[in-house]
């Protein structure tokens, strides 16, 4: 039997903090060469352009479906608009649990390191994304769509008990399901350019954090106790499952004057917003599974959620 002396412990342990920080003075630099300011990059005041839309169709939540097929061109591009207020706001919720999360994380860490001053560096970016997004839900004379108050007191029970890798985790999966999608919508020129304008800004920014999380995390998985892994793994799959609920306001149909009931029927019995948000989130799931936390009822949640096919090798 192999015994693990001191000295390898604290090498080990070394090499760990070595590696954090040269991610994160790389992540510093590429921040400081860069970052936005959505106040003076984006032309704000400029009309939107008749008959753009607000979102990518084929990402609309009722895309394909017979209730899109019966919908008006306006109809749908005016739902478009309502779903991208919807995302705006679910983002802003997910980026202020996230914020405290890293405020945690950081709490008891040296000051001076790069891995804090990165996280400090993350919350400003974080604050004018949210900033941001509520611009955007104005300018769009839309409402402001808050999660349900369910998924409010979830969030903060969550943000309550959560553990580091398990703060990750859940970083991970607001951050990438997300990205996938505004990936799709800044070159789209179907967008209206205010909308296309403010994903580009938040890609290039989430590209930092997303590197941030997962370089984390992968230690994470690794140095945690194992009590610590398996929660995780637990906590994650409900987690995913949550989100993915939140995903669609069912208000905005009601909004658009559409039936709420018809329309969420829809949604849930669509192969196509299936495979949208299974695909959205492919990229995250290799991730995790590979890191080894999709394993057991985590992963059995992960499938609940509707954000991992049953038969994924992921």
């Amino acid at each position: 039997m192999t015994t693990v002396t001191e000295a390898e412990i604290l090498r080990d342990a070394l090499g760990v903090l070595k590696d954090r920080e040269q991610v994160a003075e790389r992540l510093l630099d590429a921040s400081a060469k860069h970052s936005f300011d959505p106040d003076k990059e984006l032309d704000w005041d400029a009309p939107f352009e008749d008959g753009k839309w607000f979102w990518p169709p084929e990402l609309v939540s009722l895309y394909g479906t017979p209730l899109w097929k019966r919908m008006s061109e306006e109809q749908r591009i005016l739902l478009s608009r309502h779903e991208a207020a919807a995302l705006a706001s679910l983002g802003i919720w997910f980026e202020i649990i996230l914020m405290q999360l890293l405020v945690r994380h950081i709490y008891d860490k040296a000051a001076t390191s790069a891995h804090v001053r990165y996280a400090l560096t993350e919350i400003e970016d974080e604050c004018r994304h949210s900033k941001m997004f509520a611009r955007l839900i104005s300018r769009g004379g839309t409402p402001y769509y808050p999660v349900s108050r369910t998924h409010q007191n979830l969030g903060r029970f969550f943000k309550t008990v959560s553990t580091t890798p398990g703060s990750f985790t859940a970083t991970l999966l607001g951050e990438e399901v997300l990205d996938w999608m505004q990936r799709l919508t800044f070159p789209d020129e179907r967008v209206q350019p205010l909308i296309r304008g403010v994903t580009r800004i938040h890609v290039v920014e989430e590209a930092r954090h997303v590197r941030y999380a997962r370089e984390e995390l992968r230690r994470q998985m690794v140095t945690a106790p194992r009590w610590s892994q398996e929660y995780t793994r637990v906590t994650s799959g409900e987690f995913a499952r949550i989100f993915s609920v939140a995903f669609v306001n069912p208000d905005v149909y009601a909004n658009v004057g559409l039936d709420k009931a018809e329309a969420m029927a829809q949604v849930r019995a669509s192969g196509h917003r299936r495979e949208v948000m299974q695909t959205g989130a492919r990229r995250l799931t290799d991730f995790l599974d590979d890191i080894g936390v999709l394993r057991g009822v985590g992963r059995r949640l992960w499938v609940a959620s509707g954000l991992l096919a049953p038969t994924s090798p992921a």
